[in-house]
């Protein structure tokens, strides 16, 4: 035993976690071709080890629920379980980066694309054969060369986890250390994809019609990125205003979309980069950086909103405040933050305010918005009912593909591929994350009108309100905590009011 305390833990904790942040972040920004994860995780071994993990699940065991110390042991132990499954497979996350970087999808015809960019051209080419043909050779280098890489992860972390002894299963013991109900939410999100299944039917085939011109029986997964690209109100969101709208918007609401110079905006195209955007808190309140690779349109606003809520809320939390309050915690509650503020795009005041959309075709793309959510909140309560059976063993390994394909077919209607099963996986249930974020902030965002009124995102005082009572927090409460701390009622995080907004949407 080397003395390990909790002290010298957070002290080692953060300066581990910022290294691993900054090399993630000249990864998957482009930077870097690969990522060197393993010296990290070497140069870092005494708070990786046996008597760290004893450590912090002595803290959670001797500490009484509902104290600050218990509150403060259960993120440290998380963490701890995150980390020590991370350094397992640090050798597979560093395969998978260089894969990603430097691999490059052949179609029929001979064209060649960055596997990173495959996503972006299916969602911008028009011609819908060619969309197709861009997808089926992203799905056979994905079948071949990507999907293994991933289904050896997966299995690789949900051993690791379940070997440590916390529970009896992988499912227990994300209950057990989050507190979170795996059974209760996918129960929510069956009753959501029932409630609004009606809904659905009655709007997709509206939708595929006007876009791109086929029926629901035709569309498969491609066309989905087409048809939720929106192209046809690009010129509504160019490209050269895009970062100057957003900031014109959170100086507003009295806030500095640069938290000072703490955050820092990585906007151009780069080889490797990243197709899906990302926010790397490298320091946290001290250094942020915000990654977007442009798709164009509608999509780059909304992308960079929810990174900005992010950055935002990373680069603004209180200094003084633990290692576990300003780097851990519930992701759920960031992700709101994101979700709060790329939700504006569903707002019609502030789509008239800081976009070029127009009164004229206002309401068609917020009805256009509203699908876009019910789209979204359908294939992510699929996901997670999906996750919890793979992670469960409702099905083998072998099994998994056909029940992916079969649990996302049936929730959005479009064709997915067996090929993506292990891909389009979340580890560690991030799906709970966003799930639960997008009911929190529904409920900020009722609490922000109740406070500053409906335009509450270009009210002065709304900013610091969100700083003071919010982002300074970190993630030291759970979504559950801040639901109740900010709704009028002390409500319950619910699918209710996100039916009641798509409700509203589709009406406009």
């Amino acid at each position: 035993m080397t003395g390990l305390t909790l002290d010298r833990l957070r002290r080692n904790g953060q300066a581990f976690t910022e290294e691993l942040s900054r090399e993630g972040y000249l990864a998957h920004s482009g930077h870097k071709s690969e990522a060197e994860y393993t010296p990290i995780y070497d140069k870092y071994a005494d708070v990786l080890g046996e008597e760290a993990l004893e450590l912090t699940l002595n803290a959670f065991k001797e500490t009484a629920k509902g104290t600050e110390e218990h509150r403060s042991a259960s993120l440290l132990l998380e963490w701890q379980l995150e980390s020590q499954a991370s350094r397992s497979l640090a050798d597979l996350d560093e395969k998978e980066i260089a894969w990603e970087s430097s691999a490059v999808i052949t179609t029929a015809e001979g064209e060649q694309i960055q596997y990173q960019a495959a996503v972006i051209e299916i969602a911008n080419e028009k011609d819908r054969k060619k969309r197709i043909a861009i997808d089926d050779a992203r799905v056979k280098l994905v079948a071949e060369e990507h999907a293994p890489l991933k289904l050896e992860r997966l299995k690789r972390e949900k051993d690791f986890i379940e070997s440590l002894g916390i529970a009896s299963t992988y499912n227990a013991a994300f209950e057990e250390i989050t507190g979170v109900s795996l059974t209760n939410l996918a129960a929510d999100c069956a009753a959501f994809l029932r409630d609004s299944q009606s809904m659905w039917d009655e709007t997709l085939p509206h939708h595929l019609k006007k876009s791109i011109g086929i029926k629901p029986s035709e569309a498969t997964r491609s066309d989905a990125l087409a048809l939720l690209r929106a192209s046809e109100y690009d010129g509504a969101f160019p490209g050269q205003h895009l970062q100057s709208s957003i900031s014109r918007q959170l100086k507003e609401m009295g806030l500095d979309p640069t938290a000072g110079g703490r955050i820092v905006y990585d906007m151009g195209e780069r080889d490797g980069k990243r197709a899906r955007a990302f926010c790397a808190p490298t320091r946290v309140p001290e250094e942020v950086y915000l990654v977007l690779r442009p798709h164009g349109g509608a999509h780059d606003y909304t992308t960079l909103l929810h990174e900005v809520g992010h950055a935002l809320h990373f680069a603004n939390v209180r200094s003084d405040y633990p290692f576990e309050y300003r780097w851990l915690g519930d992701n759920s509650v960031t992700e709101s933050y994101a979700m709060l503020m790329d939700h504006r795009m569903q707002d019609r005041g502030w789509m008239l305010r800081y976009t070029e959309i127009g009164s004229g075709n206002v309401e068609n793309f917020l009805r256009l918005a509203g699908f876009e959510e019910l789209h979204y909140l359908r294939r992510y309560c699929a996901k997670l009912i999906y996750e919890v059976q793979a992670y469960g063993g409702a099905a083998t390994w072998d099994e998994l593909p056909d029940l992916y394909v079969e649990t996302l077919t049936a929730a959005t209607t479009f064709q997915y591929r067996t090929a993506d099963a292990f891909v389009d996986f979340d580890p560690r249930y991030y799906s709970t994350r966003y799930l639960r974020a997008w009911q929190l902030q529904a409920q900020i965002n009722e609490a922000l009108v109740s406070r500053f009124n409906e335009d509450w995102y270009r009210n002065p005082s709304a900013g610091p309100w969100i700083v003071n009572e919010l982002w300074s927090e970190g993630q030291r409460e759970s979504a559950e905590e801040i639901a109740s701390r900010v709704s009028e009622k002390g409500e319950k995080l619910s699918f209710a009011p996100l039916l009641r907004n798509i409700e509203s949407l589709l009406g406009s």
